[in-house]
C-alpha cells in the first residue's frame, strides 16, 4: 500500500511539475498574447464605445487569458472550450438571473452550478465560464440590463477577440501551437 501511495505521489508530482515547465521565451509569448488580447478588448471599451455602452471587458476574460496564453496545451484552453464554455455559461447565467432576479445568493449559486453542468454535458469545460455565469447574475445594473445581449456583447465579441489573438500569437514561435496538437 505504501509503495502504491509513493508511486501515485511521484506520478502526480511529475504531472504538476511537467505542466509548469516553460521555456524562458514562453514567458514573453504569454505576456505578449495576454497583453494584446486584454488590451484590445480594453481599448475597444475605452475608445470605441460610447460611455453608456461601456461594458465590454469582464473579469472572466482575465482567467481565459491565463489558460489560452499560459497553458496552451490544456484541454480547458482549446478554442471549442473557450468559445462554447463562455457562451453556454452566459446563456445559463442570464437565464437564471431572469428566473430568480431578487435572491442574489440563489441566482449566483444556481447560475454557476448549472453553467458547470452545461459545460460538462456539452464537453466544453472552461473554468472562466463559471465566472461568466456569475457575472451575469451578480454584475452591475448595466450588465444585468443587457439581458441576453450579454451573450453577444461582451461575451461572444470578447471571446472572439481573445481567440483571434491566441491563434496569431501562439502560432508565431515554432515550439508553440494553438489549438494544441501533438
Amino acid at each position: 500500500m505504501k509503495k502504491r501511495i509513493n508511486r501515485t505521489f511521484r506520478r502526480a508530482k511529475y504531472v504538476v511539475y511537467r505542466q509548469t515547465i516553460l521555456e524562458p521565451i514562453d514567458h514573453l509569448w504569454t505576456f505578449i498574447g495576454a497583453f494584446a488580447g486584454i488590451g484590445i478588448i480594453g481599448w475597444i471599451q475605452s475608445y470605441m464605445l460610447p460611455e453608456q455602452d461601456n461594458v465590454f471587458l469582464i473579469g472572466s476574460f482575465g482567467a481565459s487569458a491565463v489558460l489560452i496564453f499560459g497553458a496552451t496545451n490544456s484541454p480547458l484552453a482549446q478554442p471549442r472550450n473557450l468559445v462554447f464554455g463562455h457562451l453556454f455559461s452566459a446563456i445559463v447565467g442570464v437565464g437564471v438571473h431572469w428566473l430568480v432576479p431578487d435572491v442574489l445568493w440563489l441566482s449566483a449559486a444556481l447560475g454557476v452550478s448549472l453553467a458547470i453542468v452545461a459545460m460538462q454535458i456539452t464537453k466544453t469545460m472552461h473554468p472562466p465560464g463559471g465566472a461568466t455565469a456569475l457575472i451575469a447574475t451578480i454584475g452591475s445594473a448595466k450588465i444585468q440590463s443587457l439581458g441576453f445581449l450579454y451573450v453577444l456583447t461582451p461575451v461572444l465579441s470578447g471571446v472572439t477577440i481573445l481567440l483571434f489573438v491566441a491563434l496569431i500569437v501562439n502560432n508565431i514561435p515554432r515550439h508553440r501551437n494553438y489549438p494544441y496538437r501533438k
